[in-house]
């Protein structure tokens, strides 16, 4: 582990300052790129055009005409939380609009795999629809869209997902109206917009058109900024780059979210999970509420998740929030008993004597397909390779399939190593798809071994000792008169998240002691800037040095009353 204080630009931290900027709050923002206060404005007014994202539109049109029409629009959705709020942005936004005859299906992960298939397409045409609608897939879905249309269905595809390629050539399905930042010719400058957002913005798009139609004008349209918590809480669950444009999204959601303005599913989703609304974070989002809505698509049916955001009754959506905790917890203990079966299996690899992998692919038949991405992304976190698990899949009629879910360290873009696996093995891939940092495929079980080899191999000709040294970038240092709760509290208030991350310092301290607490977690007594402060590692047993450089975050911790600074270690060197 290499810990290593990211550089903050002087002068734009000064910059910062001069706006007004409290100086700890300086520093951060010029270490993840923020140069100006002009950056830092959340405002509804500051999001990217809709015009700017191609296909808008033309999706506007479409909608607004099946409106006009009273035609029935049918959602299909994603079994994720990004695919859940995403859907239920759509039925709660179409709905706003004056749509009044909008349904969804949500694909079961075992039986219907992932996106839009010739069969949901069936699915959809039986259930009466004329229109069709993907959120946060259909990109790739080109059977499903092109017998959706020959159905006789009208299709628009919203989706932020890379496009499928063959031969090198990007191939695109022949919807009615494809929206989709990352499809060729778009200029919309958020390339990393989740699933939800796309779809908030073909409702902002939606929303333009019948103003323009003359349906309502700017004092009397409908609000849509009551859909913005959801789609702050899909943005982070999808664990996309929080760039200026997401950053803003997710703002204005917390921001609503804070306020008690927000779905009744959400709220009674806080309750749950133990946490407070009134004071919600990017952290709720990412580790208390968007696994409870995923625990749904990986054990049950989604469909449980889609009807908690959308619910408007108090007991309903207090009754789905407790049947979504109980699955999360089944999760859990799925996960638990997986993880350390494949962890087991993933260091073995490294045993004396071997080389150690450059990527790592683990199965088991026993495995759960609906942790495997958890699985994996704990393998990823542990011991720092690119990783993939696998489980054999229980659709009807591919037993002897394994479907895989992979998670990749920087440096290694591991849909573009799905592919380059796909060039050179042809067959051993059925299907793949996904991003830089996660992708998923399904292989025939007797290609396990040829599937692992590849992948190690691509891995040994990409990734060098450096990339495959676990690096941890921190803030540096922390002064002593910045270890105050209301700093703290600031501190929580903010937008981060992936590709902006929450704040880390590190410098050597002092163990004063050390003792494990629940048998898991390590309790700490420190000496920072010669003086005493409380942390905790949690999941952490080994003990430490007496000097020792930590990295580790700020939190407020309460004992009788009283609320004091704790450090949470993240990571130690020497």
């Amino acid at each position: 582990m290499n810990i290593i204080p990211r550089q903050a630009l002087p002068r734009a931290a000064w910059a910062l300052e001069q706006g007004g900027v409290h100086p700890l709050l300086a520093q951060l923002f010029a270490a993840r790129g923020i140069q100006s206060h002009d950056e830092l404005d959340d405002s509804l007014a500051k999001l990217l055009p809709p015009a700017t994202m191609k296909g808008t539109q033309q999706a506007a049109a479409l909608l607004a005409d099946a409106i006009a029409a009273n035609q029935r629009l049918c959602i299909v959705a994603d079994y994720d939380c990004d695919g859940a709020t995403a859907c239920a942005v759509a039925l709660r936004g179409l709905r706003l609009l004056g749509a009044t005859q909008v349904s969804y299906i949500v694909p079961d992960r075992v039986v219907d795999g992932y996106g839009l298939t010739a069969p949901i397409a069936q699915r959809v045409k039986d259930s009466g629809a004329d229109v069709l609608i993907t959120v946060d897939n259909g990109i790739a879905s080109m059977d499903g869209v092109a017998h959706a249309r020959a159905l006789g269905l009208r299709v628009l595809v919203t989706d932020h997902h890379l496009p499928a390629s063959v031969n090198g050539q990007i191939v695109l399905p022949d919807a009615d109206v494809l929206v989709n930042p990352n499809q060729p010719g778009c200029d919309f400058a958020s390339k990393s917009i989740a699933g939800v957002g796309v779809m908030f913005y073909v409702l902002l798009a939606l929303r333009a058109e019948l103003r323009a139609r003359g349906h309502f004008d700017n004092s009397s349209q409908p609000k849509l900024d009551a859909l913005l918590p959801l789609v702050a809480l899909g943005t982070v669950a999808d664990v996309v780059k929080l760039d200026a444009n997401n950053r803003r999204l997710v703002a204005q959601g917390l921001k609503r979210i804070r306020s008690g303005s927000l779905p009744i599913g959400i709220a009674r989703l806080f309750v749950a999970a133990g946490r407070n609304a009134s004071v919600a974070t990017t952290f709720d989002f990412g580790f208390a509420l968007g696994p409870r809505i995923n625990a749904a698509g990986r054990l049950a049916d989604m469909t449980l998740g889609i009807e908690c955001l959308v619910t408007d009754d108090a007991a309903r959506a207090d009754e789905l929030a407790r049947a979504l905790d109980a699955i999360n917890r089944e999760r859990r203990v799925i996960e638990g008993d997986m993880r350390e079966q494949a962890l087991n299996i993933a260091e073995s690899l490294f045993e004396e004597g071997q080389d150690a992998p450059a990527a790592i692919c683990v199965f088991d038949p026993d495995f759960h397909e609906g942790v495997v991405g958890i699985v994996a992304s704990r393998i990823k976190d542990k011991l720092h390779r690119p990783s993939f698990v696998f489980a054999a899949s229980g659709a009807p009629g591919k037993e002897h399939e394994l479907k895989g879910s992979g998670r990749s360290i920087a440096g290694f873009h591991l849909r573009d190593a799905l592919d380059l696996v796909a060039k050179r093995h042809p067959g051993v891939l059925l299907r793949f798809g996904g991003h830089a940092m996660a992708a998923g495929c399904s292989i025939a079980e007797e290609h396990f071994d040829t599937f692992e080899a590849a992948l190690s191999q691509v891995a040994r000709e990409w990734l060098d000792a450096a990339t495959l040294t676990r690096r941890l970038e921190t803030d540096g240092p922390l002064k002593p008169e910045y270890r105050r709760v209301e700093l703290v509290d600031a501190l929580h208030k903010e937008v981060w998240g992936q590709g902006f991350p929450a704040p880390t310092f590190s410098e050597e301290m002092d163990v004063i002691s050390q003792r494990l607490v629940g048998e898991k977690h390590l309790a700490l007594k420190l000496k920072h800037q010669g003086q005493p402060v409380d942390a905790i590692w949690f999941g952490h047993t080994e003990p430490l040095s007496a000097k020792v450089v930590l990295a580790f975050r700020l939190d407020a911790d309460e004992w009788q009353g009283q609320r004091r600074v704790r450090f949470l270690i993240e990571a130690a060197q020497g």
